[in-house]
């Protein structure tokens, strides 16, 4: 199983402590946050890693020299967005089904399994949030996706994007066709709306946990957390 880590961004959020660090290397309990993504997704069965870098990618080599973990570096030349940054990733897929995650989130390895689990189709996981708004919105009927909205200003319902996709190759048609967005980014959700309006994609929500390094208060919490739970 292969699955596709995106580690590309700046993280402007995480100011100041990516000034000078790859948001996803930043250090939880004496690791880099993607030492733990990583170890899950292995724990789960991927085998193929590849990690879309482009913000500090030395620092991401020396992170894998350092640990000794084998993956294949794809190099994002524009911050164009999650679209694009798969798209990146194409050649490294292939034509056979993959995962994909964010390199700054952090899911339990029987959530992984559970949405690799079904290699016939597509699947993303979900999270039901009390502040939904800072994340984009699963519109969801019988357990399939319907249309995800991005940050909606107004209440539509409290089921997340986690982030975290298993996707047959098909994706790549969705792809080609998305436009880029006033932000100037191409948005890997349009790609999985138009996906789910001509064929099932199915949302599971988590059962275990989700952890988001999303702002430098997060930190401590995501410590804790791992603490509590065992994972060093």
């Amino acid at each position: 199983m292969k699955a596709v880590i995106f580690a590309a961004g700046k993280g402007t959020r995480m100011l100041p402590l990516t000034e000078h660090t790859n948001k996803v290397l930043i250090p939880v309990n004496g690791k880099p946050f993607l030492w733990y993504v990583i170890d899950t997704l292995q724990k789960a069965g991927v085998t193929d890693l590849g990690i879309v870098v482009s913000y500090k990618q030395d620092q991401i080599e020396k992170f894998l020299s350092q640990f000794n973990i084998q993956a294949t570096l794809i190099h994002q030349d524009q911050p164009l967005g999650t679209g694009h940054a798969l798209k990146c990733a194409a050649s490294f897929v292939g034509r056979g089904n993959f995962l994909v995650c964010p390199g700054d989130n952090l899911v339990s390895i029987a959530d992984i399994k559970r949405v690799i689990g079904d290699a016939a189709r597509p699947q993303l996981l979900g999270l039901r949030h009390e502040h939904p708004e800072h994340y984009g919105v699963l519109q969801v009927e019988n357990g399939l996706l319907k249309h995800v909205v991005e940050k909606p200003k107004q209440f539509i319902g409290d089921l997340i994007n986690t982030g975290v996709y298993f996707f047959t190759n098909d994706i790549f048609t969705h792809l080609k066709n998305i436009s880029r967005q006033a932000s100037g980014e191409y948005y890997l959700t349009d790609a999985v709306t138009a996906l789910a309006h001509v064929r099932p994609v199915r949302v599971l929500t988590i059962e275990g946990f989700w952890l988001d390094l999303g702002k430098p208060t997060d930190v401590p919490i995501v410590e804790e957390e791992l603490h509590r739970r065992k994972i060093y």
